[in-house]
């Protein structure tokens, strides 16, 4: 298996060149222990120098045709597959994430840039006629343009489907790219850039500037050259290059703690298996997870049992084994805030039902039952392997829980009648919500993104394409 980027210790992609770096970051192996590549970490020059370039690009990139950018993206998509397992294994032991995971997320990329290329065809103006007084005879011609820059700023829990999801709209919509990948999962994105080079852009319409944020990311985030900043992180994140980007279009999905409400004429089975998944699944680290499950006190204990039948189908073992379905935290401090978190539940009165035991960056998967509405894991974003039971006793409690705190990502409700499905999906204060089923954003074909605290806009390949466009009416 690869070791790393064969032989290619960089990251920085810059003007059409790779380059090195005067620093790197290390990157853990999250499956084998030690350290799985050292990438280039670029200074406050070389980021400058990638935003020079994206600007220089930008006049290139708007002259090229619909046409030209679908080839490209196709391009790109094949570029990705040709490279499957070398990503795979990136993904593994940067990410922590299981190989059958793994694996769908590399097709989970391919294909977001081949719907990107399917919408770019779909990018049309209009033609049309004054119709108020004085302007009957007035002719107008709107048609959608490129925006400029687009800074993508992307998350360590899915390394290379969600830079997609970032990246092939935004060039599929006729703009240059600045890239800045998370410092602990970078070398999926610098493998992604690989096809991305291949597929023979204008210099300077893509730029990797892998690094740390402390060093580059204020400088990226608050430069005048961008034009639209797209980011995937915490809320808390977003916040701050949100202050630092000043007067520009931001396009932001952050932080998560979707409830899924659970009534009494439910299909309980279905329901634990779609919370345990909704919990588990990549130990918890999705901004879409299940954090909270509200179920009515009629059924609570239920719940609970069948909750906890399901743990044992979440367990760790060798990431490179297609059983494996629970891998590590992302970080060993990552593993103690998820800990701080069940361990003030419990001093509160939630009762353990299995797991709480953390080692390094593990911690195992868990269940927690009975859990007080005070306690904090009810209102803030664990990104941990938790599933966090709490009951009610009518609908008006459980949508007052729901909507406690301030984040509304996602949502789910299980029930059997479909006016009360309806009725308490429009009370929810989250930007989706899924009925009978635990949320998931799919390849963004549905467009998705929060409220509150968690996010502005909405994303999704023809919804990004759209936020990455401006109109022009030209007036005959």
């Amino acid at each position: 298996m690869a070791t790393g980027l064969e032989q290619r210790d960089q990251g920085l992609y810059i003007d059409g060149r790779w380059e090195d770096g005067e620093d790197v970051i290390e990157v853990a192996d999250l499956a084998e222990g030690g350290i799985f590549a050292r990438v280039a970490a670029a200074s406050p020059e070389q980021a400058e120098a990638a935003l020079a370039a994206a600007h220089r690009a930008k006049g290139p990139m708007r002259e090229t045709t619909i046409v030209q950018r679908a080839e490209w993206m196709e391009a790109i998509a094949a570029g990705i597959e040709a490279r499957k397992d070398r990503l795979a294994d990136a993904i593994v032991r940067e990410a922590g994430k299981p190989i059958s995971s793994a694996r769908g997320e590399v097709d989970s990329a391919a294909e977001r840039f081949r719907r990107a290329a399917g919408e770019a065809r779909e990018l049309q103006g209009e033609f049309l006629e004054g119709t108020t007084d004085g302007h009957e005879g007035w002719r107008a011609i709107v048609r959608p343009e490129p925006m400029g820059t687009i800074l993508c700023i992307t998350p360590y829990n899915y390394p290379l489907s969600t830079t997609a999801l970032q990246i092939a709209p935004a060039l599929a919509a006729g703009n240059s790219v600045v890239c800045k990948p998370a410092s602990k999962t970078p070398v999926s994105a610098a493998i992604l850039a690989e096809a991305i080079e291949a597929a023979g852009l204008p210099d300077g319409a893509f730029n990797l500037v892998t690094g740390r944020g402390s060093t580059v990311g204020d400088l990226l985030a608050g430069d005048d050259r961008i034009n639209a900043v797209a980011m995937t992180g915490s809320s808390n994140a977003g916040k701050h290059v949100a202050k630092q980007s000043g007067m520009t279009t931001l396009h932001m999905e952050l932080g998560g703690n979707a409830p899924a409400v659970v009534f009494p004429d439910a299909d309980l089975a279905d329901v634990a298996a779609q919370c345990a998944k909704g919990s588990f699944k990549y130990a918890g680290q999705r901004c879409s997870a299940v954090s909270r499950v509200l179920v009515h006190e009629d059924v609570h204990d239920e719940v609970v049992d069948l909750l906890e039948a399901e743990v044992d189908s979440w367990q760790p073992g060798d990431l490179f084994d297609e059983s494996t379905t629970l891998g590590p935290l992302i970080s060993e401090s990552q593993a103690e805030w998820v800990e701080e978190l069940v361990d003030d539940a419990i001093e509160r009165g939630a009762t353990l039902v299995r797991g709480g035991e953390r080692d390094g960056h593990f911690y195992e998967s868990t269940l927690l039952a009975d859990v007080p509405h005070d306690a904090r894991i009810l209102h803030e974003e664990q990104f941990g392997p938790v599933a966090v039971v709490t009951s009610f006793g009518s609908e008006e409690e459980a949508l007052e829980i729901a909507n406690g705190g301030d984040l509304g990502l996602d949502a789910a409700v299980f029930t059997a009648d479909y006016d009360r499905a309806m009725r308490v999906a429009d009370r929810l204060e989250a930007g989706g919500v899924r009925i009978n089923g635990a949320p998931s954003h799919g390849l963004g074909d549905i467009p998705f993104g929060g409220v509150k605290d968690s996010g502005i806009g909405r994303e999704g390949i023809g919804y990004s394409i759209e936020a990455f466009t401006t109109t022009k009416s030209i007036v005959l």
